[in-house]
């Protein structure tokens, strides 16, 4: 793996014939920080002067640009993230679309996500979205323990996720998906399934679920250390997990990664793209693209995103290029997680052994040529990985 630095700019790209190619566009706005995120977002007070208009005309700037270093690419996939997509509202979310339909032709099929949270919606605004392209939407939901709601300092009320779901399946959304985390401090196994069935009833075909993890630097972390919540447990954490995964398999879901469910269809073929090797272009402060064995990131915040952009420079803060070492490991760590599994045959000599060890000890089965995590295996997944790898 070779790592450049200053001056930063990449060198050509060549998307690959054949793969999946998305575009992925960070909005780095929240109307308040949640106590455990560690994301690339900002809050008012912390934007230094960058307003949702400049971003979105940097943006703009940004996916020119891009349209140039990449060429005439199809894009299958966009997904908009952040931060809070749904703070920019029914016309600066269009904006955003009309900005990549202006430097990238769309596949007649393509998947437009936005992510959104609840609070920031409403049944006009998700009939807006609708109208405007938009097919997916990701709401984030949590909990609807007001108790665990209040832990992760999330402001939405129990029952408005649940609530914004119905209301874009309404706007015409055929996939619609809720977010979860388990293993908050204080949850009970109550909790998690009344939340869970929360999510059932308001008709989703996508649930993700993610257990808690309390990051360096986070609020969260400093109330950890100061002895005021305590650390999730991994046991209870496995345990929540089989829950989850028992009430959704009966509720006829059935997990495609193994944080993420769906329906049949109700996919997130964005997400797929990454874990499947596609390529993509990453768009706003902070994100992250990969194209053409490169991956780079831009800067962080909004204000020098726009700055560099002003200039007429990609604000691209460094990249690497992948040797083909790395990308076997990246590859091995991404596709194991999939249902579909890992082909048997992107395995080296020293770790086919292995693998056949851990098919003996019950983490992984063969299915045809590929390798696929078992029920146990999917709640040791990291160590599954750890231990395949040279």
């Amino acid at each position: 793996m070779t790592v450049r630095t200053a001056p930063v700019a990449l060198p050509a790209l060549r998307p690959t014939p054949g793969r999946p190619f998305g575009v992925y566009i960070h909005v780095p706005f929240c109307a308040t920080r949640c106590g455990y995120c560690d994301f690339n977002t900002y809050t008012p007070g912390e934007l230094g002067g960058a307003t949702p208009d400049g971003w979105l005309a940097a943006l703009g700037a940004e996916l020119a640009a891009a349209a140039g270093h990449v060429g005439a690419v199809r894009i299958d996939t966009v997904f908009v993230g952040g931060g809070t997509p749904s703070l920019l509202g029914a016309a600066g979310l269009t904006a955003v679309l009309d900005a990549v339909r202006a430097n990238f032709a769309l596949a007649p099929d393509a998947e437009v996500t936005t992510e959104a949270n609840p609070e920031s919606t409403s049944p006009v605004l998700f009939e807006q979205l609708r109208a405007a392209g938009y097919t997916r939407i990701s709401l984030g939901m949590q909990s609807t323990a007001p108790h665990v709601l209040a832990t992760l300092d999330r402001t939405h009320s129990p029952g408005r996720a649940a609530e914004a779901a119905r209301e874009a399946a309404a706007a015409g959304f055929d996939h619609v998906s809720l977010d979860l985390i388990y293993g908050t401090p204080g949850e009970s196994d109550d909790d998690l399934l009344r939340s869970l069935d929360a999510a059932l009833a308001a008709g989703v075909d996508h649930l993700s679920a993610y257990a808690l993890i309390v990051e360096d630097g986070t609020a969260m972390a400093r109330r950890v250390r100061r002895g005021e919540l305590a650390m999730p447990d991994d046991d209870v954490l496995a345990r929540r997990y089989e829950l989850l995964d028992g009430r959704l398999r009966d509720a006829g879901f059935d997990w495609y990664e193994v944080s993420n469910w769906s329906r049949p269809g109700g996919e997130c073929r964005h997400n797929l793209g990454y874990w499947n090797g596609g390529e993509w272009w990453g768009a706003g402060p902070g994100a992250h693209g990969f194209v053409d064995a490169v991956r780079w990131w831009n800067t962080k915040h909004p204000t020098g995103y726009a700055r560099q952009l002003a200039d007429g420079v990609l604000p691209v803060a460094d990249y690497e290029r992948l040797d083909a070492d790395t990308r076997h490991i990246e590859d091995v760590m991404l596709r194991v997680r999939l249902r579909s599994g890992l082909p048997a045959r992107v395995l080296t000599d020293t770790e086919r052994p292995r693998a056949d060890a851990m098919v003996d000890g019950g983490l992984l089965r063969r299915a045809a040529d590929r390798l696929v995590l078992t029920d146990r295996g999917r709640l040791l997944a990291d160590a599954v990985v750890r231990d395949l790898l040279d």
